[in-house]
C-alpha cells in the first residue's frame, strides 16, 4: 500500500499542474463562446448599426470599472498593494468571473493575490468580505436612491404575474430559516462564522481608522456601480433607446440587484433577461431593448474576455497569483 501511495504521489507531481492551470481560461472562454454563439452574432450584428462615439465611451468607463474595482481592493486592506500588478489583477479577474458562477471567480483570484502578496489567509479573506459588503451597501443605497428621486420610473405591474411576490417571500422566509437553523445547531460552523467575524470585524476598523483607506473603499465601491451603470446608459443612447439617462441607471441597478444571487457564470443569461426586463419596465420598445442589452454584454464582457483570460494564464504563469 505505501509502495502504491509513493508512485501515485510521483505521478502528481509530474502532472504539470501550473501549466494545465494557464490553459483552462482559454478553453473556457472557447466553451462558453460557442455555448453563446448565437447572442455573440445578434450583438456583433447591433453595433454595427450605432452610434460609434457613444459606443467609444462605454468602453472608457468599462475600463475605469477595473481602476474602481483596484482602488476599492486596496481600501479593503491597511496593506499597500503593489498597484500594478493589483490593477492587472482586477482586470484578469473580470474574465475568471465570467466564467465561474456568483463572483467565485474574481473572489478566488483576489484572494490568491493578496496572499501571494503577504497577507494571511484570514485577513484576505476578512478583506475580501469587506470588498463585497462595501460594494453591496454602495450598489442597493444607489437603487434606493434613484427609486426615492423616480419613484415612477419602473413600470413593473404589466411584466409580473399576479401572486409573484408571495412564492419569492416564501422562498427568502425559508432560506432564512435554513441559515439560522444550521447557524444554531453545528457547533463547528457556529465557531468558524464567529472567528471569521472577528478578524473581519478587526480588520474594518483598522481600515476605517486610515482615512485615506475608507475613502478608497467607499469611492471605489460607489464608482463601481456607477460607471457600469453608464456604461449601459451610453450604448442606449448609441442604438437610440428613447428612455431617460437616469431612468435607464436604476433599471440597471434594479436588474442587478435582482440577480446577485442567480448562480451563472458571470450572470451569462440571467443578466440579460433582467436588464432587457428592467428596461422595458423603464419604457423602452422590447426590440430596441434587446438590442442595447446585447451590445452593452458584448462590450463589457465578450470583447474583454479573451484578453482577460490571456492575462490569467499571465499571471498563474509568473506567480503573481
Amino acid at each position: 500500500m505505501t509502495a502504491v501511495r509513493l508512485h501515485a504521489g510521483r505521478l502528481l507531481r509530474r502532472v504539470p499542474i501550473r501549466q494545465i492551470l494557464v490553459l483552462l481560461p482559454l478553453a473556457l472562454v472557447v466553451l462558453v463562446a460557442v455555448r453563446h454563439r448565437t447572442v455573440l452574432a445578434e450583438g456583433i450584428g447591433h453595433l454595427a448599426t450605432a452610434k460609434w462615439p457613444w459606443l467609444l465611451a462605454a468602453a472608457g468607463a468599462t475600463c475605469l470599472t477595473w481602476v474602481a474595482a483596484a482602488v476599492t481592493r486596496q481600501g479593503a486592506v491597511v496593506d499597500r498593494l503593489p498597484r500594478l500588478r493589483l490593477l492587472v489583477t482586477q482586470f484578469a479577474a473580470g474574465s475568471a468571473n465570467h466564467l465561474l458562477p456568483t463572483g467565485l471567480g474574481a473572489s478566488a483570484v483576489n484572494l490568491r493575490f493578496m496572499t501571494v502578496c503577504g497577507l494571511p489567509l484570514a485577513r484576505s479573506s476578512a478583506a475580501l468580505a469587506l470588498y463585497l459588503l462595501a460594494e453591496s451597501v454602495a450598489r442597493v443605497g444607489l437603487l434606493a436612491a434613484l427609486l426615492i428621486a423616480f419613484p415612477h420610473a419602473l413600470q413593473l405591474g404589466p411584466l409580473l404575474p399576479d401572486g409573484a411576490w408571495g412564492p419569492l417571500l416564501l422562498v427568502i422566509g425559508a432560506v432564512v430559516v435554513v441559515v439560522v437553523a444550521l447557524f444554531a445547531l453545528v457547533r463547528r460552523l457556529r465557531a468558524a462564522v464567529l472567528s471569521f467575524l472577528r478578524t473581519a470585524l478587526g480588520e474594518a476598523r483598522s481600515v476605517h481608522t486610515r482615512p485615506s483607506r475608507a475613502l478608497a473603499l467607499w469611492g471605489g465601491s460607489i464608482a463601481f456601480p456607477v460607471l457600469q451603470a453608464a456604461g449601459l446608459v451610453l450604448v442606449g443612447m448609441a442604438l437610440g433607446l428613447d428612455v431617460p439617462p437616469a431612468h435607464m441607471a436604476l433599471a440597471y441597478l434594479a436588474a442587478t440587484v435582482a440577480v446577485a444571487l442567480v448562480p451563472t457564470p458571470g450572470g451569462l443569461g440571467s443578466v440579460e433577461a433582467a436588464l432587457i426586463v428592467a428596461l422595458v419596465a423603464a419604457g423602452g420598445p422590447v426590440a430596441v431593448a434587446t438590442a442595447v442589452v446585447l451590445a452593452y454584454r458584448i462590450i463589457t464582457v465578450w470583447l474583454p474576455l479573451l484578453p482577460g483570460a490571456l492575462t490569467l494564464g499571465a499571471l498563474v504563469r509568473f506567480k503573481v497569483i
